[in-house]
């Protein structure tokens, strides 16, 4: 038995993914009442509107309010949290759109966005709109016009670069080999004293210097590592318990119920909706 249903447990609580045809890019829409994500990364751009409702949710050590048309600007690697902050929800569209991808649509690199929010009413609502012609075309060429079309219309916020400040602040030799360390192995069950050893502190001098620099502890972190192997693994047509093995997680079970509270959708749904689910072995 899963130990979370294939819908929320509000009724209005609901989130789709779709992908399109270009590899890289995965639509992404949502009105969600009840429900509070747990922090996880995309590690891609998140760009997207927010059409009714407010969001309250962390990024970078600090909480953000995203209210109607407002444009929603999240760089990538960056672990995130999401819940409503009026008692309607809030209801959003995104696409998610990995970082070589958009160097290739825009003709640049670099692109950074200083703030995660943007107020900008008339770009998000356009924005919106484009995502949502995205979303119910089936024409490839079509969809590939309004992606530029959105990535113009939100060129104006992004930074050719990082912020000097952003700059400086992020490298961090010995936290970079604990995290190497992390992608290497998600597989196995780390402690704090093996990550701790890699990166050359003593575990807790570690543990402070992790959650100052990623607003998050070590399992967090890993935790939201697995979760996006494990969702480019079941886009991949893999099947969910072979995933969950592959990850480090005990069984399917805990696959089920700590993917639905990173991404809203458990991932048979998620596979569902993204035609990738693996067909059923004969008895």
């Amino acid at each position: 038995m899963n130990a979370v249903p294939a819908a929320f447990e509000h009724p209005h609580d609901a989130a789709q993914f779709k992908r399109v045809q270009r590899a890289g890019i995965e639509l992404y829409q949502a009105h969600i009442v009840r429900y509070a994500f747990d922090p996880h990364t995309h590690e891609a751009f998140g760009l997207g509107a927010i059409d009714s409702g407010v969001e309250r949710f962390r990024y970078r050590g600090g909480d953000h309010l995203a209210p109607p048309q407002s444009l929603v600007l999240m760089n990538p690697d960056v672990l995130h949290t999401g819940r409503a902050e009026t008692a309607q929800g809030w209801r959003y569209r995104m696409i998610y759109i990995d970082a070589q991808v958009l160097a290739a649509v825009s003709g640049e690199r670099g692109w950074w966005f200083a703030d995660p929010v943007g107020h900008d009413a008339a770009t998000a609502r356009r924005v919106s709109a484009l995502l949502a012609a995205m979303w119910r075309s089936d024409d490839a060429l079509a969809i590939d016009g309004a992606l530029l079309e959105l990535v113009d219309a939100i060129r104006p916020h992004a930074r050719g670069a990082r912020p000097p400040a952003a700059r400086t602040a992020a490298p961090d030799a010995a936290l970079d080999r604990a995290l190497a360390l992390m992608h290497d192995r998600l597989g196995d069950a780390l402690t704090l004293e093996a990550l701790a050893a890699e990166a050359g502190l003593s575990p807790f001098h570690f543990l402070r210097r992790f959650k100052a620099r990623h607003d998050a502890t070590p399992h967090q972190m890993l935790m939201a590592l697995r979760l996006f192997r494990a969702k480019e693994r079941l886009a991949a047509g893999i099947a969910p318990a072979e995933v969950a093995a592959e990850v480090g997680l005990v069984d399917q079970a805990h696959l089920t119920r700590r993917f639905a509270r990173m991404y809203g959708v458990t991932p048979a749904r998620y596979q569902q909706q993204l035609g990738t689910r693996p067909a059923r072995r004969a008895a």
